[in-house]
């Protein structure tokens, strides 16, 4: 009985590590996404900002 209960904790060790692995890549995939999505929002401001002449998050600076 001993060795069959160290197979299955082993499975189940293996599995919580898998899931620990995806959820790591999970997070640097979103991460990432953030790093992407806030860069194309900051481009999108500044010509925002440039066609309509006027400052609009409130930091002085109209297109920058």
């Amino acid at each position: 009985m001993g060795i069959f209960w160290d197979l299955i904790q082993e499975s189940k060790i293996q599995d919580q590590q898998k899931q620990a692995d995806s959820q790591e890549e999970r997070i640097q995939y979103l991460e990432a996404e953030l790093t992407a999505t806030k860069e194309l929002l900051r481009k999108t401001l500044i010509a925002l900002e440039e066609h309509l002449g006027e400052d609009i998050d409130g930091d002085g600076v109209t297109g920058e």
